[in-house]
């Protein structure tokens, strides 16, 4: 199942990050009030960009990455002045040993 990994501009300016499989459903239950307890108070007013991922744990794994970033960096990964791969880490094992094992 595809998964999104999602930004709202909320009411007072902040942005709210999150995942689901239906963004535009999502989005509808933080406006009505049933959504995430941050958007009753902060009543999100579009949505700022969203990005598909092959499943729940990459969108988690992403969600928990982009989370770490300041707002104007959100917005600038809304605006694709980042990309999604720009805020995550590099696969470690694999950038860094051949086929050996060893290191290159």
């Amino acid at each position: 199942m595809t998964w999104f990994l999602y930004l709202l501009e909320c009411s007072d300016g902040s942005v709210y990050t999150g995942i689901a499989t239906d963004v535009a459903a999502r989005f509808d239950k933080h406006v009505s009030g049933v959504g995430a307890r941050y958007t009753r108070s902060r009543k999100p007013v579009r949505v700022l960009a969203s990005f598909e991922l092959a499943d729940r744990s990459s969108a988690s794994s992403a969600e928990y990455w982009v989370k770490r970033l300041a707002p104007a960096e959100k917005r600038a990964l809304a605006a694709g002045l980042r990309t999604l791969e720009s805020v995550m880490p590099a696969p470690a094992a694999e950038a860094e040993t051949g086929d050996d094992g060893e290191a290159a």
